[in-house]
């Protein structure tokens, strides 16, 4: 691949003619075959199944070998053969792949969390996986994952300060530092501002704490 970023996401109104399996909601994903396609390791879905089948492709760490498994946001890619590595992150209509030196980390927002018993916490995160942590953590924060054993080595806070990539809604793909975050109430969902402009906290992914981690936009 000669470019640093490739648009591979399905634009609006497109639909799957295979469906895919996988963690990510089929509007926020694509499969492996359409990005072995995109980056020109394959030309067609058979070139794909074979380079799979040969466990030449990596996800977060591990091998996928399903046609049909789809990436998303944040994901990571490696074809080891290649010495080649992807982030999977977002522009403002849809999935980008953005190449990397390497695939050794993941970061993962956390959308909910419980206490586990000898007070470990159970961490959920966005791409539907989980990781026990034993120190203070808040939904919202970004936890850095190592990769393959997704143990989390760092923590990054939602915090004011804190960079971020808005990843939903109509400011979608920009990049910002947290101004303000406005708590819930019973009528409204919290919101952030982000820069000059505001948006649902949701819709708000930290990327690092005094600098973004990697470029992923």
């Amino acid at each position: 691949m000669h470019t640093k970023r490739l648009a591979v996401g399905k634009g609006k109104g497109i639909k799957w003619v295979i469906t895919p399996r996988g963690p990510h909601k089929n509007a926020e994903s694509i499969t492996l075959t359409e990005v072995l396609k995109k980056l020109g390791y394959a030309d067609t879905t058979p070139e794909a199944k074979k380079i799979l089948s040969n466990g030449e492709v990596l996800v977060d760490g591990g091998k996928i070998k399903d046609h049909k498994y789809a990436v998303g946001l944040m994901d990571t890619i490696s074809v080891p053969k290649m010495k080649k590595a992807y982030i999977v992150s977002t522009s403002k209509h849809r999935l980008i792949l953005v190449e990397v030196k390497t695939a050794k980390t993941k970061i993962c927002k956390v959308i909910g969390k419980k206490i586990m018993p000898k007070g470990k916490i159970q961490v959920n995160l966005h791409d539907g996986t989980n990781a026990l942590y034993d120190k203070p953590v808040k939904v919202n924060d970004t936890v850095v994952l190592e990769l393959p054993s997704r143990k989390i080595h760092e923590v990054i806070p939602y915090d004011t300060g804190s960079k971020v990539l808005i990843v939903s809604g109509r400011h979608r793909g920009q990049q910002g530092e947290i101004k303000e975050i406005l708590s819930g109430t019973a009528s409204r969902d919290s919101l952030t501002t982000v820069g000059d402009l505001q948006t649902l906290t949701d819709y708000v992914f930290v990327v690092g704490k005094d600098k973004p981690l990697v470029d992923l936009a």
